[in-house]
């Protein structure tokens, strides 16, 4: 039988979930199904690649990103030319897009190859107009998360989807935590004392939610510490974490291309955001066997930490099967020192009972590693073959 080819477009592979994700495809089918599939990914710009893709096909169309609305439409045009040049000349039979800019082009460019484009977030739905023109000229919609694919037929009557969860390859992570680091910023804490979190510098993750719930915790126990991964020079949770009194027992590293020696030196991982598609993160720190506390946000962490898949939110503090929920928090940032709220106490909450008491993080540390074995790389790669083979 011939060999399919499958194009995956993404913008940029700096840093990002749908990013690492698009990476993971790439290196998952042509170690898992290579046999029946050639797999090749296109970027628009590949300045300050952050992923792997040593032994990755990467075509690079250098159309990078443009400042006005009249370069930014120029952009359009150039890229939808170089792309249906591509699609045309490789004769793809499949191409598969992450991201909105790389939708957009990849639904423009329609004709050469079945068309699938990603939806990966609660900001991917926000633009009805955007998700009705991508889905219309999809063959099919790929959503990461089922409240993402039950939310696209509730609101918009958009039925050509199909739930695909995000990979997780736990012994590469394991593998990868290995490396020696040696700027750890707590080389002295017990490990059970730190909290961790992953994520770039973005409002809506929360992180001043995070920031003021650790000071109450950490004026409780002065040897406490937090440390949040990710790209951006966080210059005003500094500020916080100096207003609080706590800098010194807070770090920002910035962003690292392998975080996980960071996050296997560390005892709970925390995520505080309002809005995700399907998070990374929580099942990387999870596959590191790290006890972990979220957001009950709008998409995504429930999905993981229950059992099944719940309706609705929780509105206190629940110990679900794989982790702690925690009611969704106000998403206007505020760094207020002086100001604590309901929600930075609830976390606190949540927090402190995790810290204090070791059987609690022991269960939840098996049942991270349990949890993680259903995105398993093999698992991904067969629903993703038959997702494809559905369209032909």
């Amino acid at each position: 039988m011939e060999k399919k080819k499958l194009l995956l477009m993404v913008p940029m592979l700096h840093q990002g979930g749908f990013e690492r994700v698009c990476v993971e495809t790439a290196r998952i089918l042509k170690e898992r199904r290579g046999d029946q599939i050639d797999v090749e990914i296109s970027l628009f710009s590949d300045e300050d690649i952050n992923y792997d893709i040593k032994g990755l096909t990467v075509i690079n169309l250098n159309i990078p990103a443009r400042d006005g609305k009249i370069a930014k439409a120029k952009n359009v045009l150039a890229r939808v030319r170089a792309v249906r040049k591509l699609k045309k000349s490789h004769g793809y039979d499949y191409c598969y897009s992450f991201g909105s800019t790389a939708n957009l082009i990849n639904a423009l460019t329609r004709g050469q190859g079945k068309t699938l484009v990603g939806l990966r977030s609660q900001i991917d739905l926000a633009n009805k107009k955007q998700i009705r023109f991508f889905a219309g000229r999809a063959d099919k919609v790929v959503c990461c998360s089922g409240e993402i694919k039950r939310q696209l037929k509730e609101r918009y009557g958009i039925t050509n989807t199909s739930l695909l969860y995000n990979p997780i390859s736990d012994t590469k992570i394991r593998e990868k935590a290995k490396d020696k680091i040696t700027d750890f910023p707590f080389p002295e804490t017990p490990v059970e004392k730190i909290f961790v979190s992953l994520g770039r510098e973005d409002d809506f993750k929360g992180y001043w939610h995070l920031i003021k719930a650790f000071s109450l915790v950490h004026e409780k126990d002065r040897e406490t510490r937090l440390l949040i991964v990710g790209e951006g020079t966080f210059a005003p949770y500094q500020k916080l974490a100096q207003d609080l009194g706590i800098l010194d027992a807070v770090s920002f590293p910035g962003v690292r291309k392998n975080p996980f020696p960071y996050l296997a030196r560390c005892g709970v991982y925390v995520t505080t955001s309002n809005i995700e598609g399907f998070p990374n993160a929580l099942l990387e720190a999870m596959a590191l066997g790290l006890p972990v506390i979220s957001t009950d946000c709008r998409t995504g962490p429930s999905e993981i930490l229950c059992e099944t898949m719940q309706e609705g939110h929780v509105r206190e503090v629940k110990d679900e099967a794989y982790g702690v929920l925690i009611p969704d928090m106000d998403n206007r940032p505020d760094f207020d020192a002086g100001n604590l709220t309901e929600d930075d106490r609830v976390l606190a909450g949540a927090l402190t009972s995790m810290l204090e008491n070791p059987e609690k993080r022991e269960h939840y540390a098996a049942q991270s590693l349990k949890r993680v074995q259903t995105y398993s790389p093999e698992s991904y790669a067969g629903n993703l073959m038959q997702i494809l083979q559905s369209l032909d």
